[in-house]
Parts: C-alpha cells; structure tokens; sequence
C-alpha cells in the first residue's frame, strides 16, 4: 500500500498492489475485516512462556542487568515511561520491564539509532511531568548525546537514567564472543569511559555509582525521591553478560540460542 505507484513493487515484488492514501484505504479495509479468534494459538504460546521462561544466573555478587530492569519495574510499579538506547541496554529493558501500558517503551527499534534514549526520556519528561521516565542506557550509547543533560537540568527534569556500564559496545561484543572466539576488535570502552557520576555532577545532576548486587534497590530508591534535577545511576554490570535468547546469523528461529546450558 502505498500513495505513490512508482513504489509499489520498487525494492520487494508485490503480489496485491494498493495504490492510495493509507488512511481512507485503512478504513475502507476496516469494513471488510472481521474481528478473528486465536484462542488455542494463544494458549500454545502461554504454554512455551511457561515451559520456557526468561531466566538468567543469578549467582554471583555482581550486578546484573536483569537484575537492574526487575528492581526497575518492582518500585516504579510497572507504570514508568521506558526509553531506551540501542544494543543490550535495549534488549534487556524490553526483556525484563514488565509493562503494563501502551506507549510506555521508547525505542529506536531496529533503526539502531545510538544516543536516541535521552533525548527520547527528556520529550517523554516534558510531556508527562507527573510521571516517572527511566532512560535504560549503554555506556557507549549515552556518550553519543550525553551533552543532553544540560536540557534536562535547564528544564529541572527528574529524569531517571539507569546506565548498565559493562565498558563494552555491549551486542557487538556479544557476537564476537559467541562467533569470533572473543577476537575483541574495537568495542571495549572501559578504559577511555570518563567517570559518569562526575559527569553527570558536573551537571549539576545528581549521580549515584552502584557496584554491587545490593546497592541496587537503595539507589533506585534514592533516585526517586529526588524531583527537581536529573539522577544518572552509574549501574557497573557484568562486563560479558550476554541477550538471550538470540538467533545466529542466518540462521532459523527455531534455532535460536538459549544462554542457557
């Protein structure tokens, strides 16, 4: 469907061309659409939600990503406004945030677009200043517009940036790791990362650094009661702490990789 007729067909063959204005060719498409029953599909998938959970190890005193993302969610109660930059840091928030609303997760999608999580949480702060935004970050997602914090300060937005700092390019290294024996080529980031509670304290933002599995509640806590000024969470995760599931290049879905032994 599309209102241009030079392209349809232009990149990918097109077997029921629709030439015309989506919306009047939408409702016209509503009238002709009748309401379908998935019930048995639906119960087959809860049943594999069931049998296969998300999980990951929980062992260990580090901090854990997933970890962060369901502390998130307990005291927020499911009903923040997630944004979310790009790589693992966006996986896990759409992973392991249970949400509870529509039009509650902010993300690029697979546009890949890093540095779009600040900016994305500061509209979404603007727009609904009565509600708690948590920008899930990457430590080399943040830097791409990390001078946006300037706009949130101006502005007095309490922002909440969760930054999951593993001191990686986070999902390239995971493919290196999984695919090219961890031939590491320029994604580690940790020794050239300035320090980001500084940062964000040069700000005038509040910054707090959490390095182990149990500051994780009380920073989030912290963060919350402040309401007149940005909070950066300086979260130093596992450095190789991997997405699961995933499917290998080229592969199958039913081929996918599970982390799990």
């Amino acid at each position: 469907m599309d209102v241009s007729p030079v392209s349809i067909g232009k990149s990918v063959p097109v077997d029921i061309p629709v030439v015309g204005d989506a919306r009047q060719v939408l409702g016209e498409l509503l009238e002709l659409v009748q309401p379908g029953e998935h019930r048995e599909w639906l119960e087959k998938i809860a049943g594999w939600k069931r049998r296969f959970p998300l999980t990951y190890n929980r062992e260990g005193g580090s901090v854990k990503p997933q970890y962060v993302l369901e502390q998130v969610h307990q005291v927020t109660d499911g009903r923040a406004i997630i944004a979310t930059d790009v790589g693992q840091c966006q996986m896990w928030g759409a992973q392991y945030y249970t949400y509870t609303e529509p039009r509650t997760f902010l993300s690029s999608g697979g546009l890949g677009t890093m540095g779009y999580g600040l900016p994305a949480g500061i509209g979404a702060q603007v727009a609904f200043p009565d509600r708690t935004v948590f920008v899930i970050a990457g430590d080399g997602s943040l830097q791409m517009n990390i001078q946006e914090l300037s706009t949130a300060m101006v502005n007095k937005l309490p922002l909440k940036i969760a930054l999951l700092n593993n001191g990686y390019l986070g999902m390239v290294r995971q493919w290196q790791e999984l695919f090219f024996d961890r031939r590491y080529s320029h994604t580690y980031l940790a020794d050239g990362n300035p320090d980001f509670v500084k940062v964000a304290e040069a700000y005038g933002a509040v910054g707090i650094l959490v390095e182990e599995h149990d500051e994780v509640r009380p920073a989030l806590e912290s963060a919350l009661q402040v309401s007149d000024r940005p909070v950066l969470m300086d979260f130093r995760i596992e450095p190789e702490e991997n997405v699961f599931p995933m499917v290998p290049a080229g592969e199958a879905i039913n081929r996918m990789l599970s982390g799990m032994a």
